[in-house]
């Protein structure tokens, strides 16, 4: 991915879990890495000492264009965001103002100051409850929850700025993005330098190795009699490591004049709650508690990605993609790095 080199990208929530690992990886490619984070849940050690880190709010209009024409930024990767669906449902205005309103004067900052190409940290909670498996990019969006919805409003605002043409008549000099739809994201990066560090994640494999590790007494399997194999919920896990990677590719798909697109990023094939926490156990080897409750109210019985499309079109070939090396690297990470939660 030569066309990465010298590229002058700004990263807002770069200093998050996803951005973090993202940040690095452009590092590495050559990029010239401009990292915005307000430190709501980013943590200052995980941005690269080679990127340029601002402190501030991504939604902040007028910082977001100084930013982008004193660094001359040739591309935005949007992750800052706020993730936990639960507190959406109790606090819907604050993800409507950060996630939604946030992203809206980020992408109007773009406009004005003619950055054409933006990839957005999207999720596979705009589906909500998808009738079949494995989703397609097609599979009608119904989000069902505050968090859902505040991704696809942004897709759509997305959608809508990528018509208008900047300063030209030229189609390629058009505003255009890619919306990578995220399924369950989860381990650590191999080297054990970077990991999740959010305080308040609620992911499964995070949760188990916090248990694993003597942080918290035990884990809760939400639901046992869902129409699966085992009875729990069935996820589509992919390593950080690998989403990373994704995004550099729909960088290096834009700035050659790719076309906007929306896509799934995830395996094509899912884990039980069960197996994952079985193998957490396995590779922790520490028997925590499991412990079963209810089914959570919107838990559909399986989440699997059609990947499909995000393969053909980029030359993505996922290296991490075996569940074992994701609960291993997420595990060492727990014990290990003073930094895990």
């Amino acid at each position: 991915m030569n066309i990465l080199t010298n590229r002058n990208i700004l990263v807002t929530g770069g200093a998050g879990y996803i951005g973090s690992h993202t940040s690095r990886q452009l590092v590495n490619a050559g990029c010239n890495v401009v990292v915005v984070d307000n430190f709501y849940s980013g943590n200052r050690w995980a941005v690269p000492a080679q990127a340029h880190l601002v402190e501030g709010d991504a939604g902040d209009f007028e910082l977001m264009s100084r930013v982008m024409l004193e660094h001359k930024i040739d591309a935005v990767i949007h992750f800052a965001g706020h993730i936990v669906v639960s507190e959406s449902v109790t606090n819907p205005l604050k993800y409507y103002g950060n996630n939604t309103s946030g992203s809206r004067n980020l992408i109007a900052a773009c406009l004005r100051t003619r950055v054409k190409h933006f990839i957005f940290s999207s999720s596979a909670a705009v589906y909500g409850i998808p009738g079949d498996n494995p989703i397609l990019e097609t599979t009608p969006v119904s989000p069902i929850n505050p968090y859902g919805r505040s991704k696809l409003m942004t897709e759509w605002m997305l959608e809508d700025a990528a018509s208008i043409l900047i300063a030209s008549s030229s189609k390629k000099d058009a505003f255009r993005y890619v919306a990578l739809r995220y399924f369950n994201v989860a381990g650590a990066s191999l080297d054990g330098v970077l990991g999740e560090a959010t305080p308040e994640a609620t992911h499964l494999i995070h949760i188990a190795c916090q248990a694993a590790c003597g942080k918290r007494k035990k884990v809760a399997i939400y639901g046992t009699d869902y129409p699966t194999p085992d009875g729990t919920c069935v996820r589509d896990y992919i390593h950080v490591e690998d989403l990373a990677t994704a995004h550099l590719l729909a960088l290096a798909h834009l700035l050659e004049g790719g076309s906007s697109e929306a896509l799934n990023c995830g395996y094509g094939y899912g884990f039980s709650v069960k197996e994952v926490l079985e193998t957490v156990r396995r590779v922790s080897r520490v028997d925590f508690e499991i412990v079963s409750a209810g089914r959570r109210d919107g838990d559909p019985p399986a989440l699997i990605a059609n990947t499909e499309k995000i393969r053909k079109l980029f030359p993505w070939k996922p290296t991490h993609q075996d569940l074992e090396t994701i609960c291993t690297t997420a595990f060492l990470w727990e014990k290990h790095h003073p930094h895990a939660n």
